[in-house]
């Protein structure tokens, strides 16, 4: 007789489709009084579970290769991928908000004392994707004047969220990969100096010199003002001790460094090399705002189901959620923010020819096909090298 384990499965058997289809179990049938929309409930709950897993699969992939100390240029393809992924899941979850408002609120009350006390907080799966991305625990909302552990008391449910909290999470990995971009020490392309220096060329030539020689004492104030705000702002990023100021208030995430190399890859993108880091730093800030969707379509749907009604957990329900749908859960806020930092194209420092020729992908190709280390310039001595090493690390 065959074994079970080597015989040909069928679809059915392959999904274990026997089991997942006997998971919609109605608490109103059970109580003697089916109510037909609680089935639609149940279904588009298991849905979230199954998609929140797929993510967690693909978050985890991504975090594995930005652990690597040295990444491989190759594997940065599947990271695009794996991130695209999961932003199109998270469209898919952002959306699938409209069918479940098919159901009207009297539809919900019918079968909602049936919850008893269950509720999306306890969503086990949800918080460990908070986590994994880097959602910080002294940013969350606390549930009920609590820790939003304390409502998971299973040991293995305890284990997998301290896990998650004590593993590096994405933002991290994220943040290390970002401190190796090539140029931020470079000795013949210092970045940081020579941007500081166009920051001030900028605002000296479009707002400070007119400024001098305006003559009308409203225009020669707004003119000031505008001065003013910008050098301010720009210096909050340029002075490192102002900078980590904005971190010790929660205000920022990135170090000091990260940020840098941020900056340096949204200001050069178009070079071969920033093609595939800016796509990445593109992706995260997609997955923060569908995740920033995903709370407030969740808030709007609980404000009309239940209006100001406490939630089944005990929660203060739609005034909770409305809680969380800020910044204080971005994870990569930082991003978000570069382009206040963004200057004109005429005034991004341009790169020497041995800097171009880092991020060349070109150049890249010829020297890795024939094992010559480039060394055509007086400049790049042993300092240089080294340089090129962090880039190979950085694997942009």
């Amino acid at each position: 007789m065959e074994d079970d384990k080597t015989a040909p499965k069928n679809y059915q058997d392959y999904l274990m489709l026997q089991q997942l289809l006997k998971c919609q179990v109605l608490q109103s049938e059970e109580a003697g009084k089916p109510v037909h929309d609680e089935h639609l409930f149940i279904i588009t709950h298991q849905a979230y579970e199954l998609w929140f897993k797929q993510m967690l699969f693909e978050i985890d992939a991504v975090r594995e290769t930005f652990a690597s100390p040295a990444m491989d240029e190759s594997r940065m393809l599947g990271v695009i991928n794996r991130l695209q992924r999961v932003t199109l899941i998270l469209k898919l979850l952002v959306d699938q908000f409209v069918i479940l408002e098919t159901m009207t609120p009297l539809d919900f009350l019918e079968f909602r004392q049936h919850l008893a006390t269950a509720s999306g907080f306890q969503s086990l799966q949800f918080r460990l994707l908070e986590n994994k991305l880097g959602v910080k625990q002294e940013n969350r909302v606390k549930y009920n004047q609590q820790h939003y552990m304390k409502v998971f008391s299973d040991e293995e449910s305890v284990k997998m969220l301290m896990e998650s909290v004590e593993q590096p999470s994405l933002l991290l990995l994220v943040e290390r990969w970002l401190e190796r971009t090539p140029g931020l020490q470079r000795h013949d392309f210092r970045f940081w100096q020579a941007f500081e220096i166009s920051v001030g060329r900028w605002l000296d030539e479009t707002i400070y010199q007119p400024y001098i020689v305006e003559t009308d004492p409203k225009v020669k104030e707004t003119l000031m003002a505008e001065y003013q705000k910008q050098k301010d702002s720009f210096d909050t990023i340029l002075d490192p001790i102002k900078y980590n100021t904005f971190i010790e208030r929660g205000e920022r995430r990135l170090s000091h460094k990260a940020f840098q190399g941020a900056l340096l890859i949204s200001l050069y993108r178009e070079e071969p090399r920033f093609h595939q880091p800016f796509q990445v730093l593109t992706l995260l800030m997609d997955i923060d705002s569908l995740m920033t969707k995903w709370r407030y379509n969740h808030v709007m749907m609980v404000q009309r189901m239940i209006g100001s009604k406490l939630g089944t957990g005990g929660s203060s329900g739609y005034h909770y959620l409305r809680s969380t749908v800020s910044d204080r859960y971005k994870v990569f806020l930082d991003l978000f923010n570069l382009s206040t930092y963004v200057i004109p194209r005429e005034y991004i420092p341009p790169l020497t020819m041995s800097m171009k020729r880092t991020l060349s992908t070109l150049q890249t190709e010829v020297e890795a096909e024939s094992g010559i280390e480039d060394q055509a310039s007086s400049l790049e001595s042993s300092d240089q090298s080294n340089e090129d090493t962090s880039t190979a690390m950085f694997t942009v």
